[in-house]
């Protein structure tokens, strides 16, 4: 029997070609349909009901089903005795309709749709065009185009009829790439006309009458084309197109072909037996002059078996730079160069057979090939002897991948990209890519956007952005944004020029978040974020958890303790985790011994984190990394919070706070205290202890709490706050209390003397004091303040010789302690009053760096 879907159903049984026994009854071809699209596969019941009746299935809809499925056996077995009862089975939930692939044009078209793909992705366009145009030829129109639809039968017809017009564009892909583009305009004509938003097919139709030597009408196409675009959707052509439509209007011969040329994007001459085939040059290529100098040199310099690679981070680069390289060594190489991508799809690496049939086929072998890697690793060094040519292999994934497409001939050279530096090849030369310094890459995403890469430089050397054109400043924040990186910088450029109601200024607002900002760099087939994930995906499994668990980090550049202390590993096994995140180019080293991120791989890193790594694993690790940032500022004392450590560190307790690493956070909260008051940081100081605070409440330590609070209560009398102070000291003594902590108690009890000290509360004052000190311990910090509060209330009830007496003790014991700040801070007091005018001072140091004015009498 044998089954046709791909236009109105029809059934033929065993009598032979031209009888029918396709169901009159609408109900029984649904049922029929929905079987054969799942072809093998069960169906269930429910699917199979809601295809019939959607959202209104009558009382009796299960019973009715098993009755059109009994009409449906019944019609099949008279097609084909005992059909019926052997292809449509009963299979819990449902029922599947077992078919051989030859029986239904829908598989038939599938399996050569599949077999024509791979052809054109060998370089075998012959047969890619003669598959593609049987599978295209089983279509009679849409998908069961005289039965009525459902959800699953409106599914399978929107996918199919996505498959059928993919079909459509590699058969005429390869069919241009035959040479038969006079035969192809009038179908393009009509396909476009049919297909009026589909860029693919208006670019073959200008490529065809290019080729044809009608250059006018092909610009025309593009106009058109263009128009309609903008009309209808606000939008320009791709970047690809516009590529194209500057081409043919400067009239590039490398668009010409004579005879069988390599797909894609790939323009190919062939020139006396010399065969060329490379991209074309980019136009907007900038800020490479001394990498693409290196590249050229080796290429042209180096003796024989003598290989180049750029290597560096996913985007950075690489096939731009060699490309570049390929077109500048034309005449070293005058017997051709060709050009492979190794990797067509992410994550689909050639094999060794695929791509030396890829090479072979581009350098002009158009007979049978063998099959066996050595014989066509042979058949390459055969073309390849005596010759003087450049082999381009882009995107290479490994090694072993390599080795067996390397020439080894006098005159050839091979010029690889690949991320990792391939360590193992031994007559490979290396010349890595970082992303682009600054000015090159605002005069890149000036020129991809047509923008003026002048003044962008102009800005660039500017001694602040402020000073520069407000467009080209925002043009240098959104390459910085980038973080420099070409392929991000393409992206953005594209989005500039895709809306050109856009303004830099607007996209630099839209970069700014970083929560989306590989969100905001994807515009149609440019996705940073996929590019980038491709990098990751080449890592081992131990790699791409470090890699996440890194993200913890500060953004900053990072020394291996801090990653030892996140990844739960030894110095030196965190080390050789961290060089071969390096090694994968997901981490950069600079000459200090130092690690850090690139800021966009930073942010994939942080969504895989979020998304990838179990809440307790990031817990532990964002736990371990405040431990040792407390141990570190523990031993170091406020100076390891001094300048941009300080962000650092408040950024490392914030992350601990967020993954519940509750002690951990408060321990990090407690060391950062002394560095915080001393650098008067108040913005960190309330942020870092106000985490403190949530994290001592979460983890139920009231001994935490009343530091924190005591502290917040310390900034906000520093901050002259004085009610929120004395709310702030009191729930901190009573939560002293709680946990019958006397020396965080006598602590808040010293801030409320300081409160009561500022109203004139002398009195009140003066009892404070005295709780205070019989509950502090002699030799403390916190002794020293209630001694140094003692003397003020002293100073201030004019008993010179108590103050005395008290800013003396302050003094021994800030001696006895080695705190050389609280010591200085006692010896001026002392000198103070010792120096004192009869006339009261205007104001009176009354903490360490902290004055207070008298008020006038």
């Amino acid at each position: 029997m044998r089954f046709r879907i791909l236009g109105p159903m029809e059934i033929e049984g065993s009598p032979g070609p031209g009888v029918s026994y396709t169901p009159r009854a609408a109900k029984l071809r649904v049922v029929l349909g929905a079987l054969l699209v799942r072809s093998g596969e069960v169906v269930s019941v429910e699917a199979l009901t809601d295809e019939l009746w959607q959202d209104d299935p009558p009382r009796t809809a299960t019973t009715t089903l098993q009755v059109y499925i009994s009409q449906l056996r019944k019609q099949l077995n008279t097609a084909q005795d005992g059909f019926g009862r052997e292809a449509l089975v009963t299979r819990q939930p449902g029922y599947v309709l077992r078919l051989e692939p030859d029986q239904l044009d829908l598989t038939r078209f599938e399996a050569l749709h599949a077999s024509g793909r791979q052809a054109l992705e060998a370089g075998d366009f012959a047969r890619a065009s003669a598959l593609q145009r049987q599978a295209i030829d089983l279509w009679r129109g849409p998908l069961l185009s005289d039965t009525p639809h459902g959800p699953a039968l409106d599914a399978a017809a929107v996918r199919l009829e996505e498959a059928g017009v993919a079909a459509l564009e590699q058969r005429v892909r390869a069919d241009l790439e035959l040479g038969r583009h006079r035969d192809l305009i009038a179908e393009l004509q009509s396909v476009t006309t049919r297909y009026p938003l589909r860029e693919e097919f208006h670019g073959h139709l200008m490529l065809a009458l290019f080729r044809a030597g009608r250059q006018a009408e092909a610009l025309h196409a593009f106009g058109q084309l263009r128009r309609t675009l903008v009309e209808e959707l606000a939008i320009e052509p791709g970047p690809a197109l516009q590529q194209l439509h500057r081409r043919i209007l400067e009239g590039d011969a490398g668009l010409l072909v004579d005879e069988a040329a390599p797909s894609g994007a790939v323009t190919v001459s062939q020139a006396r037996g010399r065969p060329v085939a490379l991209p074309a040059a980019d136009p907007a290529f900038t800020g490479r002059e001394d990498e693409l100098a290196r590249v050229v040199h080796l290429l042209t310099s180096s003796p024989a078996g003598t290989c180049v690679a750029v290597a560096g981070m996913p985007g950075v680069g690489k096939t731009a730079l060699a490309v570049e390289a390929a077109h500048r060594c034309a005449e070293a190489f005058p017997d051709g160069r060709l050009f492979v991508d190794l990797e067509p799809e992410p994550g689909r690496p050639l094999t060794a057979a695929q791509a030396l049939t890829r090479l072979l086929r581009r350098a002009g072998e158009n007979g049978p090939l063998p099959e066996a890697v050595e014989d066509l690793r042979d058949a390459l060094h055969t073309f390849l002897a005596g010759r003087r040519l450049l082999l381009v292999l882009d995107h290479a994934g490994s090694e072993a991948q390599l080795r067996p497409l390397l020439p080894t001939g006098e005159g050839c050279r091979a010029l690889i990209t690949i991320r990792r530096t391939p360590a193992s090849l031994a007559a490979v030369r290396t010349v890595s890519l970082a992303p682009l310094p600054t000015e090159a890459a605002g005069a890149l995403l000036a020129a991809v956007s047509g923008g003026g890469p002048g003044e962008v430089a102009d800005a660039a050397r500017q001694p602040a952005p402020a000073a520069a054109d407000p467009g080209a400043a925002a043009l240098l924040e959104v390459a910085g944004l980038c973080g420099n990186l070409p392929l991000a910088l393409r992206s953005a450029a594209a989005q500039l020029t895709a809306r050109p109601h856009w303004t830099p200024q607007t996209l630099a607002a839209r970069l700014r978040d970083a929560r989306d900002r590989l969100d905001a760099l994807r515009v149609g087939e440019l996705d940073v974020r996929e590019v980038l994930l491709t990098g990751c995906a080449a890592a081992t499994a131990e790699q791409q958890r470090s890699f996440r668990l890194l993200a913890l980090l500060p953004d900053a550049p990072f020394e291996l303790g801090p990653a030892a202390a996140v990844l739960g590993l030894g110095t030196d096994a965190a080390g050789r985790v961290v060089e071969g995140l390096v090694d994968a180019r997901l981490l950069e080293a600079d000459d200090s011994g130092r690690y850090r991120f690139h800021p966009l791989l930073r942010l994939l890193a942080a969504e895989l984190l979020a998304r990838h790594e179990p809440e307790d694993s990031t817990r532990d690790s964002a736990g371990r990394l405040a431990e040792a940032y407390a141990d570190t500022v523990a031993s170091a004392g406020p100076s390891a919070t001094a300048g941009t450590g300080l962000a650092a560190l408040v950024g490392v307790l914030r992350t601990a706070h967020a993954h519940g690493a509750w002690q951990a956070a408060l321990r990090l909260a407690d060391t950062l205290s002394g560095g915080l008051e001393s650098h008067a940081a108040w913005h960190s100081w309330r942020t870092a202890h106000t985490l403190g605070l949530d994290a001592a409440r979460r983890a139920r330590d009231r001994a935490g709490e009343a530091r924190m609070l005591r502290s917040l209560g310390d900034l906000a009398w520093q901050q002259r706050e004085l009610t929120r102070s004395e709310e702030l000291y009191e729930a901190a003594v009573r939560a002293a209390r709680g946990c019958a902590d006397d020396h965080e108690h006598g602590r808040a009890l010293v801030g409320l003397v300081d409160v009561r000290l500022d109203s004139g509360a002398y009195v009140e004052a003066g009892a404070l004091l005295d709780t205070a000190l019989g509950s502090l311990p002699d030799r403390s910090p916190a002794r020293f303040d209630a001694l140094r509060a003692g003397a003020l209330l002293a100073l201030d009830l004019g008993d010179e010789a108590t103050a005395t007496a008290r800013f003396t003790a302050c003094r021994d014991l800030a001696t006895a302690l080695r705190d050389r700040r609280l010591e200085a801070y006692a010896r001026r007091c002392l000198r103070r009053l010792s120096d004192m005018p009869r006339e009261p001072e205007p104001a009176v140091e009354v903490r360490p760096g902290v004055w207070r004015l008298r008020e006038a009498a």
